[in-house]
């Protein structure tokens, strides 16, 4: 194997292992005073602690076949996925950015948006605890962060979660109900101080049209009409996400796009 492609593989099998991790974090952090350290891995049916040789990340899934050693009860489907995107995550990132003071700086922010989109999807919350750090530590990193400057991580910070915060200001005072949560507008300070003021529009745009497409669908199943209610939170981060990836090309297509004008 060439050395590329070793650090390839390293960076793949060390993304699975933390999307090992962030399933503990996904499962116990909604839970009020859980721990995500104590106990150990533990099946959630039978509460029998789980073997090493049995949490190893997606190759135990398929040994076992989907189920618990002991007592047989299916394994969620959620572990294997988890582990497999950041696992992917952690390969796109490298070969994205290569081996730079980016691709750690990423891959935190990677791993806290997959946890938000798990979370805010089974639960409807976003957790204060990774948002409101994460905002922090995307201002304190655009200090050594070629990807921006910290006037961007400022202006980003200040644009994402003031527009958020504004709009949905507004949504109240015309209609007397809350029709964002604190935890959009917070995510979105966020995506702000890691990506820079430059990707909000971005990032609003693709969200609201994933989030409609989304929406309308979930109105056509659920037939609840106008009483739908769908997590917005996991369109903001991969709007994100679509903006870490292909920030150029986006750029390129705007530019494009005023000029034809």
């Amino acid at each position: 194997m060439s050395e590329s492609g070793s650090y390839l593989f390293f960076v793949t099998i060390f993304g699975a292992l933390i999307g090992s991790f962030l399933n503990v974090v996904i499962l116990r952090l909604p839970r009020e005073g859980a721990s995500i350290v104590f106990p150990a891995s533990h099946c959630p049916a039978c509460k029998e602690p789980i073997r090493w040789h049995d949490n190893i990340p997606l190759l135990s899934f398929l040994l076992l076949r989907g189920r618990c050693r002991f007592c047989r009860q299916a394994i969620s489907w959620q572990y294997p996925a988890v582990e497999l995107a950041m696992a992917l995550l952690s390969l796109a990132l490298f070969a994205h950015f290569g081996p730079t003071l980016l691709y750690p700086i990423y891959f935190l922010f990677a791993a806290a948006l997959l946890v938000i989109i798990c979370i805010d999807f089974r639960h409807q919350i976003i957790p204060d605890v990774i948002s409101l750090p994460g905002i922090v530590l995307g201002f304190a990193l655009s200090f050594v962060n070629p990807f921006l400057s910290w006037q961007d991580s400022a202006l980003g910070i200040l644009l994402g979660g003031g527009s958020f915060y504004l709009l949905a200001f507004l949504y109240y005072l015309c209609t007397r109900r809350e029709g964002m949560g604190g935890g959009d507008i917070k995510l979105l300070a966020m995506l702000g101080a890691f990506l820079g003021w430059q990707a909000i529009p971005f990032v609003v745009f693709s969200s609201s049209l994933m989030g409609t497409v989304a929406g309308l669908w979930a109105m056509a199943k659920q037939r609840k009409g106008g009483q739908t209610v769908i997590p917005y939170g996991p369109f903001l981060a991969f709007g994100g996400l679509l903006y870490l990836f292909f920030r150029r090309e986006i750029l390129l297509a705007f530019l494009r796009y005023i000029g034809a004008q």
